[in-house]
């Protein structure tokens, strides 16, 4: 039996290496899956502020990670410095979703905080009456990030070492995509955070986005993305409740579910 995305073609534009579960969901609904990157996940410009807050675990009162990126950048690190998760001793750990409590957990960590809304917003209030003023709080996570999470936990009175544990760089597209693209053959593009919306949305101009994106379904994984999605004249029209990739992936599903079944498609889009 058909599922609800068949003949119908998804932009998956996740980083490589996180992709596999997402594009395995959309193809489990009958999507044809396009696979395109618009980030890829690096080691950050110096591993010296992470290696160092590592070395010196036991003075933290807080660790909080923000992504699966993090979780694996901090483990690849603490092998390196010959060091296990267990040297994480008394520190309470935060994770902002169920997919970096589950990355933590893997390695045998115990995770005491989850916020409702998983997002840097929801994270903060989650941790108000948890964390105390004079609590060390370290916070690795994505060189240039967002900084609500840092000045709001300052404003709690916690002493903050925030470390750059990975870097994202733009992954140039093939020309295959832009074909698809032009020849109006792609139903929906989606991101899973604010990186992967600016890198894809800048690899085209003004005018090829207006003529090749203009129609096409924008799904978002939450409200941080489809705002940076929304800086470049998108506008999302799927997101899902609950800010995680099944949901993503259930999102889209419901959508297309409730349209006609897909009868071919123009082969190219007039100005």
């Amino acid at each position: 039996m058909a599922g609800a995305l068949a003949g119908r073609t998804i932009v998956v534009t996740r980083a490589a290496a996180q992709a596999r579960r997402f594009v395995d969901l959309l193809e489990a609904e009958g999507a044809r899956v396009v696979e395109a990157p618009a980030i890829a996940i690096e080691p950050p410009a110096s591993w010296e502020p992470l290696d160092a807050a590592l070395d010196a675990l036991e003075r933290f009162s807080w660790l909080i990670f923000t992504s699966v990126n993090g979780v694996a950048m901090v483990d690849r690190r603490l092998r390196a410095r010959g060091r296990t998760w267990t040297d994480v001793g008394r520190a309470r750990v935060a994770a902002i979703g169920p997919a970096t409590a589950e990355a933590l957990a893997e390695h045998g960590v115990r995770v005491a905080v989850v916020p409702r809304e998983y997002r840097a917003e929801g994270l903060v209030e989650q941790l108000r009456g948890e964390v105390r003023a004079g609590d060390a709080v370290l916070l690795p996570r994505a060189a240039q990030t967002r900084d609500v999470l840092v000045t709001e936990l300052r404003a709690l009175g916690a002493e903050v070492t925030e470390v750059a544990a990975y870097a994202t760089r733009r992954v140039e597209r093939d020309r295959a995509l832009r074909d698809l693209l032009a020849a109006g053959e792609v139903d929906a593009v989606t991101f899973t955070s604010s990186s992967t919306a600016r890198n894809f949305v800048e690899l085209f101009t003004a005018e090829e986005r207006r003529l090749w994106l203009g129609d096409v379904l924008v799904a978002s994984i939450g409200p941080v993305t489809a705002a940076t999605a929304a800086e470049y004249g998108l506008t999302t029209a799927v997101m899902p409740a609950e800010y995680t990739i099944p949901a993503l992936a259930r999102a889209l599903a419901a959508h297309f579910a409730r349209l006609p079944a897909p009868r071919g498609r123009a082969r190219q889009r007039s100005g």
